[in-house]
Parts: C-alpha cells; structure tokens; sequence
C-alpha cells in the first residue's frame, strides 16, 4: 500500500451504524403491545366478579363525590382508578348494560398495559441497554397471563404503571445527570408512587418499602433524594384521606381499611387460595400450565436475574433489584400466610421482567469486554434466541386458544334472559346470592337475587329460576355447596347452558312452581293476600 493510499484510508470517516431512534421503538411497542390486548378483548374472557363492581364504581364516579356501589360507600381501595375509569366513560361514553359497560372499560387498561410495555423499555434502556429494553419489552408484550391482568377491569395495571414510572423518573438522573434539578426529579417520582398507592394501598411495599431499604442500606440514589421522593409520595394519599375526614366518613374508612389489612395479612380468609373450601395452588398452577407456562419459566429466572444484579453496585441496578425482591418477599407471605389471589402475580411478574431485562444488559456487557470468549458469548447468544423462541411460540400458541375462542357466558345468559325472564324475576344465584357473587353482580340491574335454598324460602321469594356457574360451585368458591346446588337444579330443567373457560358450564334452570296450596296455607298463616296467580 502507497503512502497516498494509507491516508486515504486513514482519513476516511468511518461509517457509524445509528440505531432504530428510541421514540420509534416507543411507538411500536405500544401499538403491537395494545393491538395484542384489543384483539376479542370482550368476549375472549367471561366477566369476573371484580370487574362488575369496579364498572359500578367508575359510573358512580363520574356522578362527583366518593365512589359507591349499590351497598354503600367503597372505600376498601383508594379511588384513583375509579376516576380515570369515569374519565374513560365521559370520553366514549359507557353502555348501561352491565357486561357491555365493563367490556369498554376493559379497553383502559389495554392502553395502559400499552404505556407500561413503553415504561419497561425506557426503564431497562436506562439500567444499561436499548437491545435489553426491547427484549423486556417484548417479553411484557407478548406474556399470557399480563395480556390477561391488561384485558380485565382490574386495579393492578394502573397502579404497576404509576410504580414504574416512578422508578423510571427517580433513577433516570443517575444515567443522565442534570444538575439543579435532581430534588425535581425525586418529588415528581414521589408523586408518581403516590398516585400508584391511590390506585392501590399495597403498591406501597413495591414502591415505599424498596426506598426506604435503600435508604437504610446506602443503596440507589444519594439518601437526600430518597427522603425527597418518599415526602412526596405521601402527599396524594394523605389529601385522599383528609378529604374523607373532612366529609365525615372516617368511620366507614376506618372499617373498610382494617378490613381490608386483616385481609391481606391473612387474618380473614374470605377469598383466595387459603379460603376454606377451595382448591390448593398447586392445583390451579397444574392447570393453568398449559397456559401460562412461559410465566412460569420467567419467575424462575427471576432469582438468577436479582443475584446478577445485586452482585453490582450500580445503584439503577441495585435500586431495581430491591423493587424485584420485595415483590418477591410480599408474594412470599401471601403465599405462606396471607390472602393469596391470583391476581397478585402482577405485581411480581412486571417487576421479574424489568430485573430480567437489566441482568440481560449486565451480560451482553460483560461478555462483550472479554477477549478471547467468543464460544461464550455464540452460547449465550443461541441461549437467549432459544429462550426467546420458545417463549414466543408458546405464547403465540397460548394467545391463539385464548383469543380465538369465545368466553362470553354472561353476555349470552343476558341476552336469554331478557327474552324469556320478566324483569323483577326472583333467581337464585349458586355462587353467591344477594352480593358476592359472580351470578348477582351481573343480574341484579333486572333481576331480584337471592340464595332461597329451602322450600318455604323459595315460596316466599317466589324464585322461580336457577344460575349454577358449576366451576365455581365445583372448586368450593360459592356460598352453596355442590351437593345442595345439584338437588336444586334436579328439581327444575336446564333452559340455558353455555360451556365457556372461566366458569365451566353457566347454566340456568327453570324450578317448578311452588304449590298454590302451600302458597294459601301459609298465607293464611300469615295474614298475608297469596301472591300464586300474581308472580312473575
């Protein structure tokens, strides 16, 4: 080679490869995370308990003052998300049919999984790398079981995004310091971590509790700026809080919150896996396997990924570890001692697949500075797109049974009803009969419902009709047992059945009249006009 060409090949730029911009990235993972969400986002799953009260409270919200049901002022959970359900409403309007009400409220959080798909990346891509940030992300994206927490009317997607926002605001200066403004930064997360304890009380030992270990173990942030964020995460609950003294409800608030702790600590086991009567975890681990295996395989890893963080004393690293593991402690306890429902895996599995995502950012680093490792990182590399892979597929596979089928049995029990049942109609509800229950919260709008079980309660009720959801009378979930329920449905005639994933078969029967003899003996008896010939 000339001298001239060594110049020239010397004072050539090299061509510098710039990645996909970040805002790109943002924007695809939220459309690809929301469209997965928005797919059959009604009828691919039957409507749960929860969700028929959260509906009711989102529209007695968008009314004004504190949100209540049709028993009564609520105040079990904090209001936050009721507000912005009642927001949803105000902007697309909400049907005031039960079950079509709750699946277009259903679609605020399929956009809010969608932001929180976003925060995953930006929060990895913060701990070390863009290429691990996509990956969580994805992972977030595409996990069966957060697909099915962001279909549902539920508490936890808000209050996990409010969380990592949080995390996502404080931790951000230690990657990009920006002088003068740090103390800022520290009470906008506090802010952010308040609304998620608005959302939902125990966010606080995913949110506060993580700072305050910190704090005491010199870990993350400087301590100045733990003290900034936690002052300020107090802030939207104590206002909260003040209000409803202020208003004079203190003493319903005050039953409702050591209700509520006795609940979660264990000392009332009214639902959950450690009721009585109901099936073990294992069981429902074993059969939702086939489901939600890859959410399985990523809790497994979660371990590995918090020891692989902690080893490291970057303090994103170390502050992300310490959000995982008291998520990990908390679903500890439920699981050993207090109510234990499986919607609490939420708040464990976003916080795996954040540490996952960072401890993947701490190997592709560390593997790419050593030398001479070349067979190393080729593994690692076929290790992780295998993992990947079959994550995917999985998924994909799990996603499809789901998403293609219909699981819609209250709708269509609706539907029947309104064109074979008056309205008024006394039906007995299996599950739970006057409030509890599935069956009544999704047809107490038309009809009266009840638990009449003997003979002279169903002649006085008048209850005419039967609805068995029988998975849930089957695994010890209802107030009537199955030997009961069965003895009930053997006295009338199956008039609808539907067989759908969440409640097995929801039934509903028509019982025989009840005797116009014994209707006028007992009448008489009472003093009272035999109502025989004027039922429903």
């Amino acid at each position: 080679m000339t001298t001239v060409e060594a110049r020239r090949v010397q004072t050539t730029p090299r061509r510098v490869r710039r990645g996909v911009p970040t805002g790109v990235l943002a924007a695809g993972v939220f459309l690809l995370t929301a469209a997965l969400r928005l797919v059959n986002v009604g009828r691919s799953a039957d409507v749960f308990v929860d969700e028929l009260i959260y509906r009711q409270l989102g529209v007695s919200a968008a009314q004004g003052g504190f949100p209540r049901t049709s028993e009564g002022l609520f105040f079990l959970h904090p209001p936050g998300y009721f507000y912005v359900e009642a927001g949803w409403g105000k902007l697309i309007g909400i049907s005031p049919d039960i079950v079509t009400g709750v699946y277009q409220a259903r679609l605020v959080n399929v956009f809010l999984g969608a932001v929180t798909a976003v925060l995953v990346l930006l929060l990895v891509s913060r701990a070390g790398s863009r290429t691990a940030g996509v990956v969580a992300a994805l992972l977030f994206a595409l996990d069966p079981y957060i697909i099915r927490q962001n279909d549902r009317v539920m508490l936890d997607t808000q209050t996990v995004l409010f969380v990592l926002a949080g995390y996502l605001v404080l931790l951000t200066p230690a990657r990009e310091p920006l002088p003068g403004r740090r103390h800022l930064r520290a009470a906008a997360a506090g802010l952010l971590f308040g609304l998620a304890l608005l959302t939902k009380d125990h966010s606080a030992l995913i949110s506060v509790l993580p700072l305050l270990l910190a704090l005491i173990l010199g870990w993350g942030p400087p301590r100045r700026l733990l003290l900034t964020t936690l002052g300020a995460a107090v802030v939207p609950y104590g206002v909260y809080v003040g209000l409803v003294c202020l208003y004079g409800h203190a003493a319903p608030f005050w039953y409702d919150k050591s209700h509520g702790a006795a609940r979660l600590i264990g000392i009332v086991q009214e639902s959950g896996f450690h009721a009585a009567g109901t099936p073990s975890l294992t069981s429902r681990l074993v059969d939702q396997v086939t489901t939600f295996a890859s959410t399985y395989a990523l809790l497994l890893l979660g371990p590995v990924a918090l020891v692989i963080l902690l080893r490291r004393k970057d303090p994103v690293l170390r502050m992300l570890a310490l959000f995982h593991l008291c998520a990990g402690l908390t679903l500890a306890f439920a699981l050993a001692k207090g109510t234990l429902e499986e919607q609490a895996l939420y708040l464990l599995i976003v916080p795996t697949v954040v540490v996952l995502g960072a401890a993947l950012g701490v190997e592709m680093e560390r593997f790419r500075q050593l030398d001479g490792r070349r067979v190393l990182r080729n593994v690692l590399l076929v290790s992780l797109v295998g993992f990947l892979t079959a994550t995917v597929t999985f998924s994909g596979i799990s996603y499809a049974r789901v998403h293609t089928g219909r699981d819609d049995g209250y709708a269509r029990l609706r539907d029947y009803m309104d064109k074979h049942v008056p309205v008024g109609s006394a039906v007995i509800a299996a599950d739970g009969g006057a409030s509890g229950g599935v069956s009544s919260w999704a047809l107490r709008d038309k009809y009266v419902m009840g638990d009449w079980v003997t003979p002279a309660a169903r002649t006085r009720a008048y209850a005419r009709y039967l609805v068995v959801p029988w998975k849930v009378i089957d695994q010890g979930y209802g107030t009537m047992d199955a030997g009961t329920a069965r003895r009930l449905a053997a006295d009338g005639h199956l008039v609808f059945a539907f067989h759908g994933r969440s409640y097995g078969t929801l039934a509903l029967y028509k019982l025989p009249l009840p005797d116009k003899e014994y209707l006028r003996f007992r009448a008489q008896a009472h003093g009272l006009r035999t109502g025989a010939d004027h039922g429903p």
